[in-house]
């Protein structure tokens, strides 16, 4: 039996030279378009980047959330947390303020990322928890607005770290971004992949500055651990 044919499935390309080059140059004006949140990312935060062994010295960091294994930090947030941790035993941060998803009771990016940095040498009382950082724009206003967040620094993938640098800058905080290493694996290229597609939604978010999920009050948790600290 023949199968049938599906030549109406088959993209028809213009029959005409001048339809053909107005076809690429379409494609082309696509591509530019595309790539030019992922060009202002990189523009604008290349002096803001860092490393572990010369970060500022800075009163907070925040770990952005990066999903859970088991109830456990997943290998990737566990990196970003050991960054966190080197950086408060070398004394360059006084506080962390992890900032993730707890949007379920069965899931708690926070008090996980809590648990592995007390067992990693920081003080629960210097570790301030965000429960509702559902993404990295919600995180960054959320730093500001509600625990009154003015400098810091930010830790997070290689990948991703360009893109909360900026958005964290647009949402009023002084940002340096560390960015850790990660193992060229399967999540980290779908990571750099999404990161094209997310390059798009930060420019908006950068341009429109809408409120993240949830607000609420402000909360004192950096200003009373900070506290605690010089006492």
């Amino acid at each position: 039996m023949a199968l049938p044919r599906l030549a109406f499935l088959r993209p028809r390309l213009p029959r005409t030279r001048t339809g053909r080059r107005r076809a690429v140059q379409v494609l082309m004006l696509g591509c530019v378009l595309a790539l030019l949140p992922v060009t202002w990312l990189f523009l604008t935060t290349g002096d803001r980047l860092r490393t572990t062994a010369d970060a500022p010295r800075t009163e907070v960091a925040v770990v952005f959330g990066a999903g859970l294994w088991n109830g456990e930090p997943s290998p990737y947030l566990a990196h970003r947390l050991d960054a966190a941790a080197r950086l408060y035993r070398a004394g360059r941060i006084e506080v962390v303020l992890v900032t993730g998803d707890n949007s379920r009771t069965d899931y708690d990016e926070p008090d996980a990322m809590r648990a592995y940095l007390t067992r990693h040498g920081v003080p629960d009382e210097r570790i301030v928890s965000d429960y509702a950082g559902f993404d990295t724009w919600d995180s960054c206003v959320r730093a500001k607005k509600i625990f009154g967040v003015d400098r810091a620094v930010l830790i997070s993938q290689d990948f991703h770290i360009r893109r909360a640098v900026a958005l964290c800058r647009a949402a009023g905080v002084t940002p340096y971004g560390v960015g850790v290493p990660a193992k060229h694996d399967v999540t980290w290229y779908y990571g750099n992949t999404r990161e094209v597609f997310a390059a798009g939604k930060a420019a908006l978010e950068a341009l429109f500055r809408p409120d993240p999920t949830f607000l609420g009050p402000e909360e004192p948790g950096i200003a009373e651990a900070l506290a605690a600290g010089h006492g």
